[in-house]
């Protein structure tokens, strides 16, 4: 029968429950090296912990089995040697020899003399050692008579059992004479035992520890080499992101990482290609478009100039226009106009998409500016103005004229009269959604114009400065080319400003344009080494007023 009890109890103290699932790691190394040094701390604890419990058992084992033979071998020949019915010096002098064995352990003989009584015999040590120092199981073990059978050939045997008093460990045994004679028990320290025992849990400790060392460099190497590709990766699609098509990657290998490098490479070049495919046909486009604007310009002016002298017949009382062709002489100047118009503002788009549109700035008068520009159209019993002298801006004079004869005449036309035109100031760039780039420092100027028409429809809003967009299919062709909401923006964000289109709660719709007090910061940044303005025809916006689509309806 065997038993063994341990005084303490060691054991991992268990982590908080959720920590693990608070933690969030966003870099890939990290990851790396925390699951490289679990990996590794898992392996070496439970290497550690094996290695520890084997050579724990192996040592235990070693020395208790050292110890019970010496301790059988001293019963048989010095207790077996007493008499069976030793006195107590007996018994004490002979458990003094059997303490001096080689094991060195501490013994206690148990025995009754001749008149009966029950005598003790102690090698002394170790603070004395009782009969109430044995475990009750154990002795119950001991001198409990056992039956003889075919597979037990014994009455009594010998029996042991781990104990440990404060720190140290003991090991306990105790056996009975056969056929007579006294019982003895045995008490040995384990402690050099456990000593060496806890020199190699320190051993292995440090072990783990450098293991985890050695795993976390090991991982922020690999890392590295495994990273590396990965890095150059997002920094090439970085830079293609930006624009620079001809980026590539150099490769190097055959594993995963060069494939996805090849994969890369033949991406950008297919990308670059389609990019410069789409760049040559665009460039194409706006050429035709400009050669076209270009070589319609000439046979223009002399329709334009025989259109001029039809309609002055047309107006001219007892004209020699015949009746029977007078619609047909008005349809033709409109229709000569509105081709004009066309033209002027198909030249004016092609400028913005070629980079080649330039401010010329001047130091005007907001409120004056808008007067200038309804009183050109003859806009006066129409629009209301809400406009006090004295904001001035740092602006091209041209470009806002541009802007204001098409958010106006687009008011007018699908928004019916009266058209009401507010100007704020916003002190610090900022009102409202904000001034586009270049709208800050200085403060900005909020130009309002606003109709007293139904409103854009939702689906319509989105659209509204869309080039040629119609809000209606019923309406595809109309007065207007479609083009003027969209010039008048261009000319906002040349300046660094904005205009966005919304309903009023009150009914109507209302464009908001909004551009810096001084436009020279980004006009500068924008212009080239020349900065001068380019010879420019005819301006669009002279009479789009009229004809910019979009407010309500078309754009």
């Amino acid at each position: 029968m065997t038993q063994e009890h341990q005084g303490g109890s060691r054991g991992w103290s268990a982590a908080r429950r959720g920590v693990w699932s608070r933690l969030r790691f966003t870099s890939l190394r990290l990851r790396l090296v925390v699951v490289f040094g679990l990996v590794a701390l898992t392996a070496a604890v439970s290497a550690s912990g094996i290695a520890y419990w084997l050579n724990r058992e192996a040592v235990l084992t070693r020395a208790q089995d050292a110890v019970l033979r010496g301790f059988e071998q001293e019963m048989q020949n010095r207790a077996g040697a007493l008499p069976e019915h030793p006195t107590q010096d007996e018994l004490q002098h002979t458990a003094g020899q059997m303490a001096n064995s080689s094991q060195r352990f501490t013994v206690l003989l148990v025995a009754e003399d001749p008149e009966g009584r029950t005598v003790y015999g102690s090698s002394g040590g170790l603070n004395g050692f009782s009969l109430r120092d044995v475990p009750a199981s154990l002795r119950e073990a001991v001198t409990e008579r056992q039956k003889i059978t075919s597979t037990n050939e014994y009455a009594y045997h010998l029996y042991w059992q781990r104990i440990v008093d404060g720190d140290t460990p003991y090991l306990v045994a105790g056996t009975r004479l056969i056929g007579g004679g006294p019982t003895g028990y045995m008490l040995k320290s384990l402690e050099p035992e456990a000593k060496d025992l806890n020199s190699l849990a320190w051993s292995l400790g440090i072990a783990t520890g450098l293991a985890l060392i050695g795993s976390a460099l090991l991982a922020q190497a690999l890392a590295t080499t495994v990273l590396k590709p990965v890095q150059r990766l997002g920094t090439a699609a970085r830079r293609l992101g930006e624009g620079k098509l001809d980026t590539r990657l150099r490769v190097s290998g055959t594993d995963e990482l060069a494939d996805l490098s090849r994969t890369f490479n033949r991406a950008a070049e297919a990308l670059e290609k389609r990019v410069a495919d789409m760049a040559a046909r665009d460039e194409a486009s706006r050429r035709f478009v400009a050669d076209m604007s270009h070589e319609l310009r000439t046979p223009l002016t002399a329709i334009t100039a025989v259109t001029e002298v039809l309609e002055e017949e047309l107006e001219f009382e007892g004209g020699g226009i015949d009746p029977m062709i007078e619609p047909a002489v008005r349809l033709v100047v409109s229709e000569t106009r509105r081709l004009n118009d066309l033209v002027e503002n198909l030249m004016e788009v092609t400028r913005f998409d070629a980079g080649t549109a330039r401010l010329v700035l001047d130091d005007v008068d907001v409120a004056d500016q808008i007067t200038a520009c309804i009183d050109a159209r003859a806009w006066l019993d129409a629009v209301e103005l809400d406009a006090e002298r004295g904001i001035h801006a740092r602006l091209d004079p041209r470009r806002l004229d541009v802007i204001l004869a098409n958010l106006i005449g687009n008011a007018l036309k699908h928004g019916g009269s009266p058209v009401r035109v507010s100007v704020r100031e916003s002190p610090d760039g900022v009102d409202g959604v904000g001034v586009a780039k270049g709208a800050g420092g200085p403060g900005a100027v909020v130009i309002e114009v606003r109709d007293q028409g139904p409103g854009i429809p939702e689906d319509v809003l989105p659209h509204v400065f869309d080039r040629f967009y119609k809000a209606s299919a019923s309406r595809p062709r109309s007065e207007g080319s479609g083009l003027g909401l969209s010039i008048a923006l261009e000319n906002a964000h040349i300046h660094g400003g904005e205009i966005t289109a919304a309903n009023s709660p009150e009914g109507g719709a209302v464009f908001t344009l909004r551009l810096p007090r001084d436009v020279s910061a980004p006009a500068e940044r924008d212009a080239d080494a020349e900065g001068a303005r380019e010879d420019e025809e005819s301006p669009s916006g002279k009479a789009d007023g009229a004809r910019g689509e979009g407010t309500e309806g078309d754009s």
